[in-house]
């Protein structure tokens, strides 16, 4: 066998098959370019998936004749510049594309043509690169002042087998859509638009820059219910400075493909930033399901390296423990001032399943006759109609009378300056207790509307946060094993656990390391009780490999805190007295994330007098 040199046609289209992966790829390298050239409108339109058409037009800089033939030509770029030694900087990348690889890959594998008249130019130009042979540059028309018009035609027609991995042509245009909703996150100054087989799917004007604007954006992308129930986000911790907006926990769903993490303008999918959610909701959230979250992170670009994944959709931190710790910690500072907050979702939710929907109303019936009506106005109704409804003379809610002193219980003598009285229970967020309802369901009345309480979720919860408190504030309660046990990892994943071992003795965690691939567990955290302690030390490794952070005991210790506090709460059945249940009230109110119970569900739910008097009719 003798080594020997491919054509260049055949590195380019290896070269191609890792830059240009999907029609989404070749589209998120063009906007790219136009994003670094200034643009602020980027139109795109898409023909069967993107594999028969895409056209990529921009209002940029444009480019210059000369320029247009080096743009085709592999590793040619305009983003990189030498410094005064003549080196080019890998780890100071302050734009979007950098390798010079976007064009002259999707040339290689399609037939593109590029127009483009430069700024301050009176002619444009255009070049055609027709699966990798180049044409000449030729005098074209341009609509616009200056700008780039690259239009891809039969993409992958020269590599006819990557056409066979294709998935079918609508789902290669959502992926399109996505790719072009999470650039237009990124940059809410510019403007986008995205059309489909010729019919217009997104049009996003540009808004102003900072976070109204951003939140317009967000809103347009993600829709209203994001926007009406986002916390903003804006910490800065040595340079590092983390912005955008989080979702409540109430506003959650099944999968995480409504989380959009970007760093220094550019889209990431990194297992770090996930890992850092997934730690910042774990106290709020099930592990099934996910919160709503559009995150920025703006640093140095010398402290992150973008030159590490062939599509550059991950990155690498100088310092992940500060990137992640910022995270986290923005996080739980945003959620922590959203207080009993919960989103506005779950009012919607319920008012839905008060509306008749599909089922028919009733048929109207005339009310009771006029001696049934005194006898009712004087006190009740008569017992033959009592008997004859089932269950009316049950007692199915209790009322509690709001507190009103006696009077000259006030202790104060005449003359004497009275002080203001204090605020109205109903003038509270939560309202004043007014009934328990099944002797689960506290209904409480606000100025300007009505609060139903789930006593025991919101319990649950109120529980919860205190014992957190408690760990917080000393090492948690640690048993020792009768016979410690030695738990046998791969060399790497032990050297990964012991390193952690300060960390871990803190949640209540004992281990030392026992040979080169083995670990000594000494003592358990005593909340765990009778524990699998090889199986706990096993998820820590994996966690520490996945995320580089010991979930699998924290989640623990907040599964066995959750219960217990679960056990520990009010039950559902309980009968409350009208004291209880605004005592109750009061605590939610002044508890951090007493909107949603351990699991993520709401604790209370918010009906405003304007949409019950929409049920009725009265509005």
């Amino acid at each position: 066998m003798r080594i020997h040199r491919l054509p260049p046609e055949t590195v380019n289209r290896i070269a191609a098959g890792e830059v240009v992966e999907r029609p989404a790829s070749a589209i998120k390298e063009l906007v790219e370019n136009a994003l670094d050239a200034g643009a602020r409108q980027v139109e795109v339109q898409v023909e069967g998936g993107g594999l028969t058409r895409i056209l990529v037009a921009d209002d940029g800089f444009g480019l210059s004749p000369e320029e247009l033939l080096l743009a085709v030509e592999r590793h040619a770029t305009s983003k990189l510049l030498p410094d005064d030694a003549g080196d080019y900087d890998l780890l100071r990348i302050a734009t979007l594309g950098f390798r010079g690889e976007a064009l002259p890959s999707i040339g290689s594998v399609a037939r593109l043509s590029i127009t483009s008249r430069a700024r301050g130019a009176s002619d444009a130009h255009a070049l055609r690169v027709d699966g990798g042979a180049m044409g000449q540059v030729s005098p074209a028309a341009f609509p616009g002042p200056h700008g780039a018009r690259v239009e891809v035609r039969d993409l992958f027609y020269a590599t006819p087998a990557r056409l066979k991995f294709m998935k079918s042509e609508r789902a290669e245009a959502m992926a399109i859509a996505e790719e072009i909703k999470r650039q237009a996150m990124a940059h809410e100054a510019v403007s986008f638009s995205l059309e489909i087989d010729g019919r217009k799917v997104l049009r996003l004007p540009a808004e102003p820059p900072g976070d109204v604007g951003r939140l317009a954006r967000l809103s347009a992308i993600m829709g209203r219910e994001f926007s009406e129930n986002a916390l903003l986000i804006d910490h800065v911790r040595e340079g590092v400075r983390l912005s955008g907006y989080a979702g409540l926990p109430t506003l959650n769903r099944g999968n995480a493909a409504h989380q959009y993490l970007f760093v220094n303008g550019r889209p990431v999918r990194d297992r770090l930033l996930q890992g850092a959610l997934r730690g910042a909701y774990a106290d709020f959230l099930a592990r099934d399901r996910h919160p709503l979250t559009a995150l920025f992170l703006e640093l140095d670009p010398a402290l992150v390296d973008v030159n590490v994944h062939p599509a550059k959709a991950e990155v690498r931190f100088r310092d992940p423990a500060l990137v992640r710790g910022l995270i986290v910690g923005g996080l739980r500072h945003a959620l922590a001032g959203a207080g009993h907050r919960a989103s506005t979702t779950v009012a919607a939710d319920a008012l839905q399943g008060l509306r008749p929907g599909m089922t028919p109303a009733p048929a109207y019936r005339p009310g009771p006759s006029a001696q049934g009506f005194s006898s009712w106005s004087g006190g009740g109704w008569g017992q033959a109609l009592a008997q004859a409804i089932p269950g009316l003379s049950e007692t199915s809610a209790r009322h509690e009378p709001t507190y009103e002193p006696a009077p000259g219980a006030s202790g104060f003598a005449e003359g004497d300056q009275v002080p203001a009285p204090t605020l109205d229970l109903v003038d509270y967020p939560l309202g004043a207790a007014r009934a328990q309802v099944h002797e689960t369901y506290i209904v409480a009345q606000t100025r300007d509307g009505v609060v139903i309480v789930d006593q025991h979720a919101a319990h649950e919860r109120l529980v919860y946060e205190k014992m957190k408190a408690e760990m917080a504030v000393g090492a948690v309660a640690r048993q020792a094993l009768l016979i410690p046990e030695v738990v046998e990892l791969d060399p790497a994943e032990a050297e990964r656990v012991v390193a952690r071992a300060e960390e871990l003795a803190a949640l209540g965690l004992i281990i030392e390391p026992f040979g080169a691939g083995a670990v000594l567990v000494r003592e358990t955290p005593a909340l765990l009780g009778t524990t699998d302690a090889a199986g706990l030390v096993r998820d820590i490794a994996d966690d520490l490999a996945e995320t580089d952070q010991a979930l699998a005991l924290k989640e623990r210790l907040a599964e066995v805190c959750s219960t217990m506090a679960c056990h520990g709460s009010v039950r559902a059945g309980r009968r409350l007295t009208a004291q209880e249940m605004n005592a109750l009230l009061r605590q939610m109110e002044a508890t951090p994330h007493s909107g949603q119970c351990n699991h993520g569900r709401p604790t209370y739910v918010e009906l405003k007098l304007a949409d019950i008097e929409r049920l009725f009719g009265r509005r």
